[in-house]
C-alpha cells in the first residue's frame, strides 16, 4: 500500500472520530464568533482614533478567529493523537509500513479538518454581517487559504505535544498558554497604537502577531508582500519545527515501547 492509500486511511479514522464528539467541533466554531462579536460591540470606538486602518471594527477583528480557530485546532489534534498514543493504536500503527509522518499527518487531519471548517463558517459569517475585502474574491480566497494553512501548522503543535506527553490532560492543560500568546499579540489594536513599551516589544515578537497581520493584510490593507510573505514564513517555520519535533519524538516513544 503507498503511503497516499495509508495516510488516506489513518487521515479518513482521525476525520470521522473528530467529527462523532460536538465537544470537539462546537467550541471552534462558536467560541471565535463569540468572542468576535464581544469584541466588535466592545471596542468599536478605537475607529475613530486618528490612523486607525479601518472605520469597521469587525473589519480588524475578523482574522483573529481564524487565529483561534488554529489554536482550537492544535488542541483537537493533540487530544486525539494522545488517546492513541494512550490506547496503543500509535504503537500498533508503527508495527506496520507506514512512515512515521504518514501517521503524525494522518493522526492530525481531524483537528485540522475543523480548522478548515470553522474557517469557512468564519469568512461566511463576517461578509453576512458587513466585513469588506479590500482584495476582493481573490484576496478573500487567499485568505481561506492561508487561514487552512496556519491549521495544519498548529496542528503540529498538537502532535508534539501529544507524542512527547502522552497525555490528552496535559496537552489540554497546555491551551491556556497558547491563548495568552494570542492576546500578547495585534489581536485588539495595531502595533502602532500600543503605548506600553514592554508589551509592545513582546507584541512585535509574538509569531501569532505576524499571522495575524498577514491576514488582516487582505482584509484591510490590500496586496502588501511585506505583511503576507512574513506570515506564510511563520506559518512555514512552525509546521517545519512542529512537526519535525513530533517525528523525532515519535520515533524516541516507539523504541521505548
Amino acid at each position: 500500500m503507498s503511503s497516499t492509500s495509508q495516510l488516506a486511511l489513518i487521515a479518513r479514522r482521525s476525520v470521522s472520530r473528530t467529527f462523532r464528539q460536538p465537544v470537539l467541533v462546537v467550541p471552534v466554531i462558536a467560541f471565535p464568533l463569540i468572542l468576535l462579536a464581544v469584541n466588535a460591540a466592545g471596542l468599536s470606538s478605537v475607529t475613530e482614533l486618528p490612523g486607525f486602518p479601518t472605520k469597521s471594527y469587525i473589519n480588524f477583528a475578523i482574522v483573529v478567529c481564524f487565529v483561534q480557530g488554529a489554536l482550537f485546532a492544535a488542541i483537537s489534534a493533540g487530544t486525539e493523537l494522545a488517546s492513541d498514543i494512550q490506547t496503543g493504536f500509535t504503537d500498533r500503527l508503527a508495527l506496520t509500513p507506514a512512515k512515521r509522518w504518514v501517521v503524525l499527518a494522518g493522526a492530525t487531519a481531524g483537528g485540522a479538518s475543523i480548522a478548515v471548517f470553522g474557517s469557512v463558517i468564519y469568512l461566511v459569517v463576517g461578509l453576512i454581517f458587513g466585513v469588506e475585502i479590500d482584495t476582493g474574491v481573490v484576496g478573500a480566497l487567499v485568505l481561506l487559504a492561508l487561514a487552512i494553512y496556519t491549521a495544519i501548522a498548529f496542528a503540529g503543535i498538537g502532535a508534539w505535544l501529544a507524542v512527547a506527553t502522552g497525555s490528552p490532560q496535559a496537552v489540554q492543560g497546555m491551551f491556556p498558554l497558547l491563548f495568552v500568546l494570542l492576546f500578547l499579540s495585534t489581536m485588539s489594536l495595531p502595533l502602532d497604537f500600543i503605548q506600553k513599551e514592554w508589551f509592545a516589544t513582546i507584541v512585535e515578537w509574538n509569531p501569532l502577531t505576524y499571522l495575524i497581520d498577514g491576514m488582516r493584510g487582505l482584509v484591510i490593507g490590500g496586496w502588501d508582500a511585506s505583511t503576507l510573505l512574513p506570515a506564510i514564513a511563520v506559518a512555514t517555520g512552525i509546521m517545519v519545527i512542529t512537526f519535525t519535533g513530533a517525528s523525532r519524538s515519535l520515533r524516541k516513544r516507539v523504541q521505548r515501547t
